[in-house]
């Protein structure tokens, strides 16, 4: 399976999706050779190198009503919607233990992307190029939404959320020389995104941060603009896009333990129905 990548969008807890498909993948036994993701996309790479099914699931179901989890008290008290120190400290290291070791040993190259404040641009981070768990600090900042959380200060450079940038990155994935890539979706065929409409406030929390600003307004278009690349590619046969087949139901920043188990088992139902299919494309 070489030259072949797996690429992870975000959406915050629409990301369950994703949790299933990789919990199916896992059950398959299929791991990919190089994965990229940004926000939610990263964070549930994390769980599929590290060979722990289910994890992502228990985290971002079991702890939803945790204040410390999510909370607008946290964005009060700590600058930050989701409880950053306890996400990427408590959970993995006390309460759902990462196998920090299985994950450092993986031969699965991944990379996790960014967005630099300064210029708007895409910055990329290697889990082989860092070191010790300093692609943690880098999966953090991808996992920073604009106006929920702080940016993210790493290697002198003021990061915040991946997607803004780059929020499906499959130009990276073919640039780092993969002719196929599956690809995750959080969103159902047929979406367009909107323009952005929080133009004035972005301007005013983040003065000073011109590239920034506008990256955050021209997001719509690279978004539309790369799903319909993403198409071009489909129809070459050199992509295969799991997405899921209705509009969601869940919202980004969602806490309805229902909905979310439900998107879930969508994610590992819908992974299940086409694997036949993605096992004989892979093999093409």
């Amino acid at each position: 399976m070489e030259n072949i990548g797996l690429v992870l969008e975000g959406g915050g807890m629409r990301g369950l999706y994703t949790a299933g498909v990789l919990d199916l993948f896992m059950e398959k036994n299929l791991y990919l050779p190089y994965i990229i993701g940004v926000s939610m996309g990263a964070c549930n790479a994390c769980s599929y190198i590290s060979r722990q099914k289910g994890r992502n699931k228990k985290i971002n179901i079991n702890y939803i009503d945790d204040p410390r989890y999510l909370s607008y008290r946290n964005l009060i008290f700590k600058k930050g919607i989701f409880g950053a120190d306890f996400i990427f400290n408590e959970i993995p290291n006390k309460l759902e233990i990462f196998d920090i070791d299985t994950f450092n040993s993986a031969k699965e190259k991944f990379i996790v992307g960014t967005t630099d404040c300064n210029s708007g641009k895409s910055v990329y981070f290697e889990k082989n190029e860092c070191q010790n768990k300093e692609i943690f600090k880098a999966i953090r900042a991808s996992s920073s939404l604009p106006f929920m959380a702080s940016m993210v200060k790493f290697r002198g450079l003021n990061l915040l959320d991946g997607g803004i940038s780059d929020p499906i990155p499959i130009k990276k994935s073919i640039k780092d020389g993969n002719k196929k890539n599956i690809i995750i979706l959080t969103r159902n065929n047929n979406y367009v995104k909107k323009p952005f409409k929080m133009k004035l406030l972005a301007r005013k929390i983040y003065s000073g941060y011109d590239g920034l600003v506008e990256a955050m307004i021209n997001r719509y278009r690279k978004y539309n603009s790369t799903l319909s690349y993403i198409e071009k590619l489909k129809r070459e046969g050199k992509v295969f896009v799991i997405r899921p087949k209705q509009p969601l139901k869940v919202k980004r920043i969602e806490k309805n333990k229902h909905r979310l188990t439900e998107l879930y088992n969508q994610g590992y139902r819908e992974a299940s129905e086409c694997y036949d299919k993605l096992e004989s494309w892979i093999k093409e």
